[in-house]
This record gives C-alpha cells, sequence and structure tokens, in this order.
C-alpha cells in the first residue's frame, strides 16, 4: 500500500503520540509498504527520524499559546493537494485534530481517497485544568465533526471506542499498543543513578514520566508522595519530564528530583533505577507510560481506567484504584511504602507480563485496518464486533 500520515506531532517529539506513530510508520515501512508523512515543520528532526518513510512534507505551524513546545499545523489544503494529485495515497491516516489534519480530512473527501482518523488526545476533557470548561462541547463538537468525516476512528481500548460512541463519533475501531522490552528492561537498573537521589538498595523510588502538565494530575501523585514519605522517610520521588507547570511544582515539592525530558536509553536507565510508577492521570487516550514502567519491573499504581484497566491485574502485576478516588489511589500507594518486598512482587509480574506485549502484533492489526479501509471492507480488530465500512458524512466544507 502506498500510505500518507498526516500529523501534528512526530519524532523527534517527546509524547506519546509521536512514538506510537514512529512504531506504525517504521512498522509499515518494514513490512513492505510506502509510507509517506506530512507533519509541521521541525528543525530538531534528523535523518533518523525520517528512517523509513518514502516522503516527508513539512508545512508551516505555530506554538501552542502557553506551551511554547507544542505546535500545531497550520491550513495546507493546497501543498496537500498538489501531493496527493501527484502522488495519490491508496489511504490516510490523520492522526491529529488541528488545522492540519482538518485539511488532510477535507482533502482526502474531496479527492474521494479512503481516509481514517486516530484519537489519541482527549482535548475536550484538557479545558477542565486551565479554566476553560466551558469549551468542553465546542471542542467535543469540532472532535466529532472531523472523525465522523473519515471512515474510521481509531482508538487504543474497548473503553475509549465506548467513550467515543457516547460521545456521537460512528465506526470507531480498536488498536492496541505495545512495548519494546529491549528497551524498557529491569537490567538497566542503575545503582549510580539511584545514589544519586540519596536511596539505598532497599529505598523506595516513585517515579513518574510524563509532560508536566496541569492534565496529568500531578499535584495528586505529588501530595500523595509526601504521604508515603510521612511513612517511611527513605522514599523517593523523580519526575522525568518538561512542561507548563514545572516552575510551580518545583517551588510547591522542593523535595521531588525534577530531572527534565529524558528519551532512549537513557530514559530506560531512569524507569529501571526506580522501583513504583504512580500514575494518576484521568485525561489519557491510553498512557504507553504505562506500559514501558512495567516492562521495566515497576510497581504500576494508577486509575482503573485506559492503560490500566487494559493490562493491569489488580494485586498480581500492579495496583488500581477507582476512578478520580484520590483517597483510594493513596491507600493503595501508602500500603506500599514501607512494604518493599511487596513492591518488588508486583514489579517481577509486571515484567512478566510486559514480555508478551510486542509492537509486532499491534503493527499488523493497524496494517490490516489500513488495508480494509483502503478496499472498503468492513473494520475489525481482535476482542471487537466488525465496524462497517461506509462513506464518511460530508460536513465539511470543501471550498
Amino acid at each position: 500500500m502506498n500510505i500518507c500520515v498526516v500529523t501534528e506531532t512526530s519524532s523527534p517529539d517527546v509524547n506519546g503520540v509521536a512514538m506510537t506513530l514512529q512504531r506504525f510508520t517504521s512498522g509499515l515501512s518494514a513490512r513492505g509498504h510506502q509510507v509517506g508523512l506530512i507533519s509541521t515543520r521541525n528543525r530538531k528532526r534528523a535523518a533518523e527520524d525520517l528512517r523509513g518513510l518514502s516522503y516527508c512534507q513539512e508545512v508551516a505551524g505555530f506554538p501552542l499559546p502557553g506551551y511554547a513546545k507544542v505546535r500545531v499545523g497550520l491550513p495546507a489544503l493546497r501543498a496537500i493537494r498538489k501531493r496527493w494529485c501527484e502522488t495519490r495515497p491508496d489511504v490516510v491516516y490523520v492522526a491529529t485534530e488541528g488545522p492540519l489534519g482538518w485539511s488532510a480530512v477535507r482533502v482526502a473527501v474531496d479527492l474521494k481517497i479512503p481516509v481514517c482518523s486516530g484519537f489519541h488526545t482527549n482535548f475536550h476533557r484538557y479545558s477542565h485544568y486551565y479554566g476553560a470548561s466551558f469549551l468542553e462541547k465546542f471542542i467535543a463538537h469540532h472532535l466529532v465533526t472531523l472523525h465522523n468525516n473519515t471512515h474510521c476512528t481509531i482508538v487504543p481500548t474497548v473503553d475509549q471506542r465506548q467513550a467515543l460512541i457516547e460521545l456521537g463519533i460512528d465506526h470507531v475501531a480498536v488498536v492496541g499498543r505495545g512495548v519494546d522490552t529491549a528497551l524498557f528492561n529491569r537490567d538497566r537498573r542503575d545503582q549510580r543513578l539511584r545514589a544519586c537521589w540519596g536511596a539505598g538498595s532497599g529505598d523506595p523510588v516513585v517515579l513518574f514520566v510524563g509532560r508536566v502538565a496541569e492534565e496529568k494530575n500531578l499535584d495528586v501523585t505529588l501530595r500523595i508522595v509526601e504521604r508515603m514519605r510521612a511513612i517511611n522517610g527513605r522514599v523517593r520521588c523523580v519526575v522525568v519530564g518538561d512542561g507548563p507547570a514545572l516552575p510551580r511544582l518545583q517551588k510547591v515539592y522542593p523535595q521531588t528530583f525534577f530531572v527534565g525530558q529524558k528519551t532512549g536509553e537513557e530514559l530506560a536507565r531512569y524507569y529501571a533505577s526506580a522501583d513504583m510508577f504512580l500514575f494518576a492521570s484521568m485525561t489519557e487516550t491510553f498512557g504507553n507510560v504505562i506500559l514501558e514502567a512495567m516492562a521495566s519491573g515497576l510497581a504500576v499504581i494508577a486509575y482503573d481506567y485506559a492503560a490500566g484497566r487494559m493490562h493491569i491485574d489488580s494485586g498480581h502485576n500492579g495496583l488500581l484504584a477507582e476512578l478520580d478516588d484520590e483517597a483510594s489511589l493513596r491507600t493503595l500507594a501508602c500500603k506500599l511504602a514501607d512494604d518493599f518486598e511487596a513492591i518488588e512482587d508486583l514489579g517481577a509480574a509486571a515484567t512478566c507480563y510486559a514480555s508478551s506485549q510486542s509492537w509486532n502484533e499491534v503493527v499488523g492489526s493497524f496494517e490490516q485496518l489500513l488495508d480494509d479501509v483502503r478496499a472498503c471492507r468492513q473494520v475489525t480488530t481482535a476482542g471487537q464486533s466488525p465496524v462497517a465500512e461506509s462513506e464518511p458524512q460530508s460536513s465539511i466544507p470543501l471550498s
């Protein structure tokens, strides 16, 4: 197949969407498909970020207000139309819903190119964390309109599929996520790194990895760590990541190690050198970091939804609290504060489980879905009923 991926974030950006797309594109290329990319311009993009791509067309973008590291693509109707008229793709995957994504959907519908979309981020729910709850219905309406103009919308979990159906999005299919166990594993544990945090061999280190932003609920995570520290003064906490909430959190939680953004083997070393992964976010569509933490041998404590619900057998390979129940999450974490043996048992079971979650199978499911959309067949994925294909609604103006 000749596949075109359209996205406002891609490698070398550091986030779950960019990482997932890199896995999808490299995996599809390895299977013999031609994969092109249309994305916002990124000055840090290097040759290694383009490996496996037949082309990469960059378009202009602008920094998201209040979060300069996130760039939003400008509308690019003419550029996309020109590209696809010269080299018509068999199928298009639109991964983000900004102006660039809207442009791609409009052109695909106009040129009658099969197009599917990805719902990677709950943007409509972010408004609660930035004092703009009144925008939620407006944002949700636009998301529904865009996705209903594609043949199929892809989500990572069955729960997310149901949430989108209730939101009003039709034709939703599930393609899960995998983890690279060659990169994320317990063998990368580094006692010298732990010593930098003042942690001995039996001192629990709590880790968070992700965007340091309000929607990640880091205040809940760090409040719980303070309660754990009251039980066991040897508890340490490390936050890996960058974002707009970083200056405020550094002032409020001075005992926490904020180490900035890490990638690749360095990130894997930070994972493996911790013991627990406390994740209080309630805005994820999935949460790749949970699988990465499990593969690294950490005891994961999270809310019962998204990747947590999909992969954690509570009490066996991690612990789950009821969604939005901070007291429950705190109770589970505090029980482990001075029980290093239980932490190790949960981490060992997590590693064993994660070893079966390969990206190869996930890419195979994604490949099959794209081929079904291309051929206008019923879209099916493991564990769900077929999603009947139909022509997308034509409610996006094409002029």
